[in-house]
């Protein structure tokens, strides 16, 4: 395990620009514990294995097996099978000619950070579906973005964009990320119905998001932030607990965030007692 953060950056990290922090690629991290049954040094092999001619760093890999782990989370609300069409589609597209590896990745993921087991349905017809593998835990529920609702992993994924953003981002950055995940704001979806309207009203009105409208844009754009129900039912180390886990990352990794974060923790559990009361 990495050693207690002293709230400052570590050799290799990002440094605290007070804004964003861009998500590590996993190296610089010889300390830290392998929890997901070789996923990073897997795809330190892939990134080797490659041809010149394709070559990818290990970083780029990183980031395409997280962006499929979000797309397959995402898809899977719906509980019908995830077309193998869709996912080259709207994920893969540069990256097919090392799809089988990718998916091999995504999945040990799925498995041993969400508890989530995917499964081929009918192999002719590359389809596939994701069920329980391991027992949902009480703490876990809100992180795997599945508490009951089609929308709280969406939710969840935005909160996390605005988070590591630096507490705000502009609309059009989050259909930007949303697009790369088969989510539209013109085009409406199997799961969410109209995204456009649940992100920008729905949420709004139920008070998870706040918009802003940025001065001088031209056209016109918003910015996202927390709302006030977002901070009461969920906290900043919880969404950084998700976007560490669906990038196989510590939290630790974003110095910034994280000390944030567990700022936030301990104004939440308020004062500690100065002494016991007295007796009579």
């Amino acid at each position: 395990m990495l050693q207690k953060p002293r709230c400052r950056s570590h050799p290799g990290a990002q440094p605290d620009s007070g804004t964003s922090e861009e998500v590590p690629n996993g190296s610089g991290r010889p300390d830290a514990k392998q929890d997901t049954a070789g996923t990073l040094s897997s795809s330190s092999r892939l990134a080797q294995a490659t041809p010149a001619s394709e070559l990818r760093t290990q970083k780029q890999l990183e980031l395409k097996v997280a962006e499929l782990v979000q797309f397959l989370l995402i898809k899977d609300q719906r509980k019908i099978p995830i077309k193998r069409t869709g996912i080259l589609k709207h994920v893969i597209r540069d990256y097919k000619d090392i799809f089988p590896d990718l998916l091999k990745l995504a999945a040990e993921r799925l498995h041993y950070v969400f508890g989530y087991k995917l499964v081929e349905l009918e192999p002719k017809r590359n389809a596939y579906i994701l069920i329980n593998a391991l027992e949902p835990v009480e703490e876990d529920g809100e992180m795997r973005g599945n508490q009951g609702t089609p929308t709280t992993g969406l939710l969840m994924i935005i909160l996390g964009l605005i988070f590591m953003n630096g507490h705000s981002i502009p609309e059009t950055e989050v259909w930007d990320f949303l697009r790369r995940l088969g989510v539209y704001p013109t085009k409406k979806h199997s799961v969410f119905g109209d995204p456009k309207k649940l992100i920008t009203e729905d949420f709004v009105r139920q008070r998870y998001l706040e918009s802003r409208r940025i001065p001088h844009t031209d056209p016109v754009d918003c910015e996202l932030q927390w709302g006030p129900r977002a901070n009461l039912e969920t906290s900043k180390m919880k969404v950084l607990k998700f976007v560490a886990k669906v990038h196989n990352q510590d939290p630790k990794v974003w110095p910034t965030r994280y000390c944030e974060a567990l700022a936030d923790e301990q104004s939440r559990a308020g004062p500690e007692p100065s002494g016991s009361a007295p007796t009579s």
